[in-house]
């Protein structure tokens, strides 16, 4: 008998030390993921609540492919944002004169040269990278402050633009519309339905995103690092491949998938890599959050903050091809904003303004966030001037968020 109540007792600890154990495991990742869960939630909740104040206008096929279209150059500069930020909350505020600049630059070589398209686009970003080198090297080496050494870009550089255009709006070739607004052909379809190449490419993707996710799982737990619950790991597992087939769902009853689509995919994946399977990306972050304990520790920061700003001009000039692309032209104004606009995305996206802190990520759901704001309070006919007013709002409550985390990490 006393063996059965002993039996029963250890039986009823062993499960209450399971249910704890599934609780911490529930608090650890809510704690360390908190962050990001906090802006996905948020995406998700604006983008319910326009797609009942706009009457389901949002979400239909057409706005969402014209949505991605209309902010892609954004994203773009939200990634290479974001990297400045990481290094100590410096920001770049000569992007949008970059993307002007080369969107000139572009139309010189393609229009006023004669050069071949494919090789005016290449220069293009070639300028881009030699004016992200220009600042790298006076903030790296020269030690100038970010924010004036920027400053001073954007001012040259749309100097430069204008010098080159002379007020004038030049014509681009095709190419350059192709790159920024077309679709890739339908193979599979017959024209006539739904875009079957892009729903093959999203279910693809899928396979291929579970298919990684379980293979670092398993290199993690060989490596004895700490790994999330079997349930909760495939509970987001399913939940991230069905959205990337209902997206790809999506755009294949619009147009299709637009090949800044891919580029943006490949930049995600690529720079998402960096930052967190790279030596490089560890120096990054390792500079951000302490820049002199960083240098003590061999850490070349010099080198660090030279490469970031010249990826950041590199990023620029993606950004300009694209946004020349979608106007079919080089114009004066082009860039106008954008800085400001790659800035937001990046501290919604859940980046420290002390830097440190921050992923690619969370900028492209920031850079969302503010796309969804813009388009669907235009969708709503509320004017340029409130909608500054509730993005400016919308970031300081982002970066409020931030130092109210921090503040209460250090209490507790």
């Amino acid at each position: 008998m006393f063996e059965l109540v002993d039996m029963t007792t250890k039986q009823k600890v062993s499960i209450n030390k399971g249910k704890d154990s599934n609780m911490d495991n529930y608090r650890d990742v809510l704690r360390h993921n908190m962050r990001q869960y906090a802006i996905a939630i948020a995406l998700l909740v604006i983008t319910l609540v326009f797609q009942i104040l706009t009457k389901g206008v949002l979400l239909k096929p057409i706005n969402v492919s014209r949505l991605i279209l209309q902010n892609s150059y954004i994203l773009i500069l939200a990634i290479g944002m974001v990297l400045c930020i990481l290094t100590g909350g410096h920001i770049d505020l000569a992007v949008g004169s970059i993307v002007a600049l080369v969107s000139a630059s572009s139309a010189l070589f393609s229009v006023t040269l004669g050069i071949p398209p494919l090789l005016s686009i290449l220069l293009g970003l070639l300028v881009g990278i030699l004016a992200g080198m220009w600042q790298g090297f006076f903030i790296a080496y020269v030690n100038v402050p970010p924010f004036i050494t920027t400053l001073a870009g954007m001012l040259i550089f749309r100097g430069i633009n204008n010098i080159i255009l002379n007020g004038q709006t030049i014509l681009l070739p095709k190419l350059y519309v192709t790159i920024a607004s077309d679709v890739i052909p339908d193979i599979f379809g017959d024209g006539t339905g739904l875009h079957i190449t892009t729903i093959l490419v999203g279910f693809i993707a899928a396979i291929a995103f579970v298919v990684v996710a379980i293979v670092n799982r398993e290199h993690k737990k060989r490596h004895d690092f700490e790994v999330e619950a079997n349930h909760l790991f495939f509970a987001k597992l399913v939940a991230i491949a069905a959205i990337i087939v209902l997206f790809s769902y999506w755009l294949a009853r619009a147009n299709g998938l637009p090949y800044v689509v891919i580029l943006l995919i490949v930049l995600i994946v690529i720079y998402t890599f960096i930052t967190t399977r790279t030596v490089a990306g560890r120096h990054i972050y390792a500079l951000g959050g302490n820049a002199k304990a960083a240098e003590l520790s061999g850490i070349k920061t010099k080198r660090v903050m030279f490469w970031v700003y010249t990826n950041m001009g590199f990023m620029a000039a993606i950004a300009g091809i694209i946004f020349a692309g979608r106007l079919n032209s080089a114009t004066p104004t082009a860039g106008d904003g954008f800085e400001l606009d790659a800035i937001a995305a990046c501290f919604i996206g859940g980046a420290s303004a002390s830097g440190g802190v921050g992923t690619i990520i969370g900028a492209i759901i920031g850079g969302f966030i503010m796309g969804i704001l813009n388009n669907g309070m235009s969708i709503m006919g509320i004017s340029t001037f409130w909608q500054s007013i509730v993005k400016g709002l919308v970031l300081i409550a982002a970066v409020a968020f931030d130092v109210y985390s921090k503040s209460k990490a250090k209490v507790s």
